[in-house]
């Protein structure tokens, strides 16, 4: 699957699983994979510890604790949200006459 056409800074709309409905910007894709992660969507629980080295007066520098980290998800249940229309569309191809092949809203044949 090493042909994807989600980008990173997309605006995605996730199509299926717990977090249906929500939008948010691509912040890493892994093709290969076939995997796109979400800001703000499919968030899990890690639990890090503390480390660093201590200061003279005796606190941490990076504090441990719960923390939430964004995992992946794939690809197929996102949908990309066209800016000029603002709802989730599939992606086309056009070539442009200076030769440069862009993507394109099914919908409504803007430029993404």
């Amino acid at each position: 699957m090493p042909g994807l056409d989600i980008r990173k800074d997309d605006v995605v709309r996730v199509r299926s699983g717990k977090d249906r409905g929500k939008e948010g910007r691509v912040v890493r894709v892994l093709p290969r994979e076939g995997r796109v992660m979400v800001e703000g969507v499919a968030m899990a629980k890690k639990h890090q510890r503390a480390k660093g080295r201590r200061t003279t007066s005796g606190t941490q520098l990076q504090q441990g604790g719960i923390i939430d980290i964004e995992t992946f998800i794939d690809v197929s249940n996102v949908q990309i949200v066209c800016s000029s229309c603002g709802r989730p569309t599939r992606i086309g191809h056009r070539v442009e006459p200076d030769g440069r092949k862009v993507r394109v809203c099914r919908r409504c044949e803007a430029e993404l």
